[in-house]
């Protein structure tokens, strides 16, 4: 079996319009990206939770899969007159049917975090048995090591952890944290997610893994008080989670904010200080991490 997938520059403008066009048309699937993506002239649009991106780039791509049966032409010019659209230029490729498993896996190989820790696909072999390996494949829950945020993280519970200590994962998508946190010597490990898809993944994560660690959404979230809170989400959440984050360190204990890009890093800073003795930010491609130490509370 194969496809036809049309290639179609759109001006944003039109594009979610003409997309939604070319799926009552008859066309299996569509997807809109940026037309200069991986080029110089590439565009990044961020959004927070809460805050929804309302544009798209300033010139679009979409990208459409046919039945190989269908007539391409045919069906962009319905759904370009269904637009209200003169006909847009487009490209065509054949599209074979292929072991998409197999090539998926291929894409992803292990990942070194530091000489001990290593982050490795359960159909990898480990490419270094003494090391410590976290079994963990890509998923539905954000959080594979491949990602700034993540990597940061990781290298600080690798540098900092001494053993026996207790640890919040808050936000911990596939529990990649509080399971790396287990397996480098903290005694127990909780994880907090909003997302119950996030909290099932953790939980065969950590099973995959070999360790035992807990998992809740917040509204179970035990009140507890620990020495290392990791919350490693974006920045927006932060500034509004610094008390609940603060009152689950104990005195003396620490606190590592991910998620965080660069030109963030002073004001998320500033506003922790407030229960906190913040450390320098560590900046990793545009992201930072930041640390403190629990004060004496008052």
């Amino acid at each position: 079996m194969a496809w036809l997938q049309a290639t179609i520059d759109s001006d944003s403008s039109v594009a979610e319009r003409l997309a939604d066009a070319l799926m009552d048309a008859g066309a299996l699937s569509t997807a809109i990206e940026d037309a200069w993506a991986g080029t110089d002239k590439e565009q990044p649009i961020f959004g927070e939770p809460g805050e929804p991106v309302d544009q798209l780039w300033s010139q679009s791509r979409i990208i459409t899969l046919f039945d190989e049966n269908d007539d391409p032409a045919l069906l962009i010019a319905a759904a370009a007159t269904a637009c209200q659209l003169t006909m847009p230029s487009y490209k065509i490729e054949r599209v074979e049917e292929q072991d998409w498993v197999r090539l998926t896996q291929s894409q992803f190989d292990p990942i070194r975090i530091s000489d001990r820790l290593w982050i490795t696909p359960t159909w990898h072999e480990a490419p270094e048995p003494n090391a410590v390996n976290l079994q963990l494949d890509p998923g539905l829950a954000f959080g594979t090591g491949s990602h700034p945020t993540t990597r940061l993280c990781l290298q600080w519970l690798d540098k900092q952890l001494k053993g026996g200590e207790s640890v919040l994962d808050y936000g911990c998508g596939s529990g990649i944290l509080a399971i790396a946190a287990l397996k480098l010597g903290a005694a127990s490990a909780v994880g907090i997610d909003i997302d119950p898809q996030a909290v099932r993944s953790s939980k065969d994560n950590a099973e995959q893994n070999g360790v035992q660690a807990d998992f809740f959404l917040p509204d179970a979230n035990p009140q507890a008080q620990y020495n290392v809170v990791l919350a490693n989400i974006l920045a927006n959440p932060l500034r509004m989670l610094g008390d609940l984050l603060a009152s689950h360190v104990k005195t003396g204990g620490r606190i590592v904010l991910s998620g965080i890009l660069a030109e963030q890093a002073d004001e998320l800073s500033a506003i922790y200080n407030q229960w906190f003795e913040m450390d320098a930010p560590v900046f990793d491609e545009g992201w930072t991490r930041l640390t403190g130490t629990r004060r004496a509370q008052v």
